[in-house]
């Protein structure tokens, strides 16, 4: 279990950061700028939680927010160490599994959709957006297999999770090619 009693350390004051077997990197590293993406996409998660409120889908980003840190630590680990804290592929049939379920109750696409809509659809966008950012950061970084898979998933949970609450109001917001010529 983390235990945090002393929140700076000055060690990263030279411009590197620690990873989990001790080593220090650059802070420009591709490695951290993956981790700083999986971390801003988990933030804007919670942001559409927020924003939620008490909507169903606020106990399935909870585990993905959790999640989301295991998938830190697993880029934050290097490839060599053992018994590192990884992601699964159980995790990644999760949210497989979660994009089937939310999906089968959707309208099939008749154009592409805008990321707007009811409260919490435009938020669950963006942090969509956030986790393809995070993916290419990762792929970037060096990163291959269940992290990539991870995040290609949530990326599509996200879109499917936007497009089930846009529904429960008006419907998506959909692109209209050239409407604005």
């Amino acid at each position: 279990m983390v235990k945090l009693n002393k929140i700076y350390t000055r060690t990263g004051d030279d411009g590197t950061t620690g990873l989990v077997d001790g080593s220090r990197i650059s802070k420009a590293d591709a490695r951290m700028a993956a981790i700083g993406d999986v971390d801003e996409a988990n933030c804007a998660i919670g942001v559409a939680r927020a924003t939620l409120g008490h909507h169903a889908f606020g106990g399935m980003l909870a585990h993905i927010q959790n999640d989301l840190f295991d998938l830190g630590a697993d880029l934050a680990t290097p490839d060599e160490i053992e018994g590192a804290l990884r992601i699964t592929p159980a995790q990644v049939t999760w949210l497989e599994e979660r994009i089937d379920h939310i999906n089968s109750a959707l309208a099939p696409l008749t154009s592409f959709v805008l990321p707007a809509g009811a409260p919490g659809a435009p938020e669950l966008h963006l942090a969509r957006a956030v986790t393809r950012r995070a993916e290419r950061a990762a792929v970037a970084a060096g990163a291959a297999g269940l992290p990539l898979a991870y995040l290609n998933r949530l990326s599509d949970l996200l879109f499917v999770a936007a497009r089930a609450v846009n529904q429960s109001e008006a419907g998506d917001v959909l692109w209209v090619p050239g409407a604005s010529r």
